[in-house]
């Protein structure tokens, strides 16, 4: 009996991501019915067109820091029908001619919502009870106790059981939020304007007709918006100043859907919290007027993937592969619409 020739799929990405996305013991599984070939991406097209030639492989598996693909690749590489990406956004690897041409496109779908969901949980909390205010407090002035509860803004340690919760944008990692909010009882509404409203009905969530109604009618409002042509400061002063007072703004999708000087100015004059993972320039500047404010908690951009949960995106990558040679459907297609639509 003659075993089963496997197909080499050429796996390119940089060997720091080839570590975390699809780790040895993933990549060794004896289930996947194919084998792979590790192309460094800091040698570009002169090490990948080679290897596609070489492996005739109709699927080529990239990574997170894979930019700029070719818009002749396909007729450069004549085999190619698949690429299936473990990063999120493909707009930096890929134009949209590659998808014209028929080239099939996957990135890292829903594996990445649950990671960033739960930094969103984290920063919700964390403005609830003013950890940044009491970080400073302890560790520089050595203080104690000392904001208790203040009737007249809303402002002091409070609870996110029942509250009211607004998302800017509904896309994987607004759903997987929607689920770790589930034993909190919060009343949650979502504004994306291009998403259907059976979307919204299936995860028990409003649909805000307005960015200015959402804003207005919750007291916590999630940014997690993509970044494209029309969100971009689309969260001006105007919208930001119709949060309510003890009103939380988080912000864990991008930095640039808000205009960043209206939040130091939100910050500043109104008693509300912010709790920002992503700014309109990165790193932030040392000097930032967002660094210090009592009731401004920062991360430096780690919402996620955390390193620990790469492998799985780069597991959902190996997955949609198994199901494309077997002829079954895939997961996170980018099709034209989602392709012009994301960040």
């Amino acid at each position: 009996m003659t075993a089963t020739v496997k197909p080499l799929i050429p796996v390119f990405m940089e060997p720091c991501d080839l570590a975390e996305f699809i780790t040895p013991a993933l990549a060794k599984r004896a289930a996947w019915p194919f084998e792979t070939r590790f192309v460094d991406s800091n040698q570009g097209l002169a090490a990948l067109l080679p290897a596609l030639e070489e492996t005739r492989s109709p699927v080529l598996i990239t990574g997170w820091n894979v930019f700029d693909l070719p818009d002749d690749l396909p007729a450069r590489a004549p085999h190619l029908r698949y690429i299936a990406s473990s990063g999120g956004s493909v707009r930096w690897m890929i134009s949209r001619k590659i998808l014209e041409q028929g080239i099939l496109v996957t990135n890292w779908g829903g594996a990445i919502g649950r990671p960033v969901a739960e930094h969103c949980l984290l920063q919700i909390l964390a403005a609830l009870r003013q950890a940044a205010y009491h970080q400073i407090s302890m560790h520089v002035h050595g203080a104690w106790d000392d904001r208790p509860w203040d009737p007249q803004t809303c402002t002091g340690p409070r609870s996110l059981f029942g509250r009211r919760v607004g998302i800017h944008g509904f896309g994987h990692v607004a759903q997987a939020l929607v689920r770790l909010l589930e034993p909190f009882g919060c009343w949650i509404s979502a504004y994306a304007p291009h998403d259907p409203p059976e979307k919204f009905a299936a995860a028990g969530v409003l649909c805000a007709a307005t960015l200015e109604s959402l804003f207005a009618d919750n007291e916590i409002i999630v940014e997690l918006a993509p970044l494209i042509s029309e969100t971009r400061g689309s969260v001006t002063w105007e919208v930001l100043n119709r949060l309510p007072d003890g009103g939380i703004f988080v912000n864990s999708g991008r930095g640039a859907v808000v205009d960043e000087v209206a939040l130091v100015r939100l910050a500043r004059e109104r008693p509300v919290a912010l709790a920002l993972d992503v700014y309109s320039g990165e790193p932030l500047p040392p000097d930032s007027p967002l660094r210090g404010m009592p009731n401004v908690f920062l991360t430096p951009h780690i919402a996620g993937p955390t390193a620990d949960r790469r492998v799985d995106c780069g597991l959902y990558a190996l997955e949609n592969v198994v199901a494309f040679l077997q002829g079954r459907p895939l997961k996170g297609v980018v099709d034209l619409w989602q392709f012009d639509h994301m960040t």
